[in-house]
C-alpha cells in the first residue's frame, strides 16, 4: 500500500485517470460488442494480448532484468494451467473429463466458495485458484532453482528447457492420470464465460475487463518490484555479478527470488491462458511457445516492461487478426488466392520481425520505459524554444 501511495504521489495521477477510463471502456465494450460482431475480434485479441503481455513481462523479469537466460517458460505455464484446471473443475464434471481414470482430487475452489457465499463466490474461487496456481508454480521453481541456478548462460538455458520437456512428459504419463488426466485434455473448469455478474436477473459479461485487469495488476506489481531494492539488486546481478557480490548482494538468494517470482507470475499467466482457451492440454505447451515469448521480449526490448507489453500486443494483433487475410486469399481488399494461401501470413510476419530487428537493434523500446519517450517527445515537439534578445550576448 505504501508503494502504491508513493507511486500516485510521484505525478502519476494522469496515468491513473487514463487507466480508469480504459477499464471503464472495457466494461462498456463487453456489453455492447456481441460475440457475433466483427469488432469482437478486437476484444479477443485484447484478452489474448493482455495474457501474453503478462507472460512476456514475467520472462523479462528473469531474462532482461536479472540476466538469467532461462527457457523453461512453457513448463511453468503448463504447471499453472494444469493446477488451475484441476482445482477449478466442478465435482460433477470430473467424471466426464477423467473418462479413463479414477480422479484423485475432488476439491474445487469456485465450487467451495459458491457453496459458502453463493454465486459471487465463483469469481472469488477463480481468483483463489489462479493465485494457488502461481504458488504451486513458484514452489516447483524453488525446487528446480536449487541445482540449476548455479549454472550460467547457455547451460542454464539447456537445463531449464530440459525441465520444461520433463514436466510435459510427466504430466502426459499415465501413471499420474488420476491427477492430470494424462495426455487427455482438461476442460469443463471455470472459464471465460463465467466472468460475469448478474444484476436484477440481467447478466453482464466481464470477460475482457476481468482478464485485462488481472493481467494489469500483476504487471503493476512486477513494475513496483523492479523499482524496489530487490529490483535494483537484480539489475546489479545482470550488469556484473562480481561487482554485485562485492557490494554485499547474495547472488544465489536474489537469483532464487527472481526465479520464483517470475515463475509465480508465469503460473498465473498459464492459468489465465487456460481460462481464455477453455482447455488445458500438455501437448500445446511445447518449446516453441517459449520461443514466442522470447521473441516478444526481444521485439519490445530486453529490460523494458513497456516494451514487453507493446511487443505482446503487436505480436497478437498482427498474427491473429491483421494478417489473417493472407491465409484466406483476400487481404486489404486484394484477392490473390495463388499468393495469399495458408502459411503466407507467417512468412510476412517473419519479414516484419526481421525489419524491426534490423532497424531497432535493441527492440522497439530498448531498455527504457514509455514515460521516458513521452518526456522526450514532449521536450521535442511541445517545448517552446526562446531565442535570445537582440544585442544580448550568449556569454
Amino acid at each position: 500500500m505504501k508503494k502504491f501511495v508513493e507511486y500516485i504521489s510521484q505525478g502519476k495521477v494522469i496515468s491513473v485517470i487514463i487507466a480508469v477510463i480504459f477499464f471503464v471502456s472495457l466494461i462498456i465494450m463487453d456489453q455492447v460488442i456481441a460475440p457475433t460482431d466483427r469488432a469482437s475480434m478486437f476484444l479477443v485479441c485484447l484478452r489474448m494480448g493482455s495474457i501474453f503481455a503478462l507472460l512476456a513481462v514475467s520472462m523479462n523479469l528473469l531474462n532482461g532484468f536479472t540476466g538469467l537466460f532461462s527457457l523453461g517458460h512453457a513448463g511453468f505455464m503448463l504447471i499453472g494451467a494444469y493446477t488451475y484446471a484441476i482445482f477449478a473443475m466442478p465435482l460433477a464434471e470430473r467424471y466426464n473429463v477423467y473418462r479413463y481414470f479414477d480422479y484423485a482430487i475432488t476439491f474445487s475452489f469456485p465450487e467451495f466458495m459458491e457453496n459458502a457465499i453463493g454465486r459471487p463466490g465463483i469469481i472469488i474461487g477463480m481468483i483463489m485458484a489462479i493465485i494457488f496456481a502461481g504458488l504451486v508454480t513458484a514452489f516447483f521453481a524453488f525446487l528446480i532453482g536449487l541445482p540449476v541456478l548455479r549454472l550460467k548462460s547457455d547451460y542454464l538455458a539447456i537445463a531449464t528447457i530440459g525441465f520444461a520437456e520433463i514436466i510435459r512428459t510427466i504430466i502426459m504419463w499415465r501413471g499420474v492420470g488420476p491427477i492430470t488426466n494424462a495426455a487427455n485434455p482438461l476442460r469443463s473448469f471455470t472459464r471465460i464465460g463465467d466472468l460475469a455478474i448478474t444484476i436484477g436477473g440481467t447478466r453482464f459479461p466481464l470477460a475482457t475487463f476481468s482478464l485485462t485487469l488481472m493481467a494489469g495488476v500483476c504487471i503493476f506489481i512486477i513494475a513496483l518490484l523492479v523499482k524496489s531494492s530487490y529490483g535494483r539488486a537484480f539489475k546489479a546481478i545482470r550488469e556484473d555479478e562480481i561487482a554485485a557480490e562485492a557490494m554485499g548482494i547474495n547472488l544465489f538468494k536474489h537469483k532464487q527470488w527472481s526465479f520464483c517470482i517470475s515463475s509465480f507470475f508465469t503460473g498465473v499467466g498459464g492459468a489465465l491462458l487456460a481460462i481464455f482457451t477453455g482447455v488445458a492440454m500438455a501437448g500445446n505447451f511445447t518449446a516453441a511457445m517459449t520461443y514466442e515469448f522470447l521473441l516478444i521480449v526481444v521485439l519490445g526490448g530486453i529490460g523494458s516492461i513497456s516494451g514487453s507489453i507493446l511487443g505482446a500486443m503487436l505480436f497478437v494483433f498482427a498474427s491473429q487478426w491483421w494478417l489473417r487475410g493472407l491465409d484466406s486469399g483476400v487481404f486489404m481488399g486484394i484477392s490473390a488466392p495463388l499468393i495469399f494461401r495458408s502459411g503466407f501470413r507467417l512468412v510476412v510476419f517473419s519479414v516484419i520481425i526481421m525489419c524491426v530487428v534490423l532497424f531497432f537493434r535493441r527492440g522497439l523500446m530498448g531498455d527504457k520505459e514509455l514515460p521516458y519517450y513521452l518526456k522526450k517527445w514532449k521536450e521535442k515537439f511541445f517545448t517552446r524554444k526562446t531565442k535570445p534578445e537582440a544585442g544580448v550576448s550568449d556569454a
